[in-house]
């Protein structure tokens, strides 16, 4: 648990970063694909807010953080702990994996309702960018958690 909770801080604290500036790049805000996160209590309302909002942006990065740490600790479970997981090349190739999962659930399981919803503010190329800060983190948190193990 403790594992993923610092992987999953890492990976939506480097993955919020990643959507500040693809969002002011490609809609010129940068709160915007916060924002729409914040979908799944105010609905269609939250993807046309283009400013930072209590409402909006703290519900949106709150949400965000939730499933960011939900994904790491589940990560943390399956494979971060491991020893084999433990050099930089294999805690970067694993968080990899549970990126591209993560992402594959986000967009094809997950209820629309329930999506990030900041595929409706950046270019697919931002997407890709989102969900790599987001396996940097959960690597660079991991490798955190496990320093000094054995």
């Amino acid at each position: 648990m403790r594992t993923g909770l610092i992987a999953g801080g890492a990976a939506s604290f480097l993955s919020t970063l990643v959507l500040l500036w693809r969002g002011e790049r490609d809609v010129g805000s940068c709160s915007a694909p916060t924002n729409a996160t914040s979908h799944w209590l105010w609905r269609d309302e939250a993807f046309g807010v283009h400013v930072p909002t209590w409402r909006h942006t703290a519900t949106g990065y709150v949400i965000h953080h939730g499933t960011a740490t939900l994904w790491a600790v589940l990560y943390a479970w399956l494979h971060g702990n491991r020893r084999r997981a433990r050099s930089v090349p294999a805690a970067l190739a694993g968080a990899a994996v549970a990126s591209a999962v993560a992402c594959t659930v986000d967009y094809t399981l997950t209820p629309k309702r329930f999506t990030p919803g900041f595929e409706h503010h950046l270019s697919k190329s931002s997407m890709v960018l989102v969900y790599a800060g987001f396996a940097l983190g959960l690597a660079a948190g991991c490798l955190a958690a496990n320093r000094g193990r054995r």
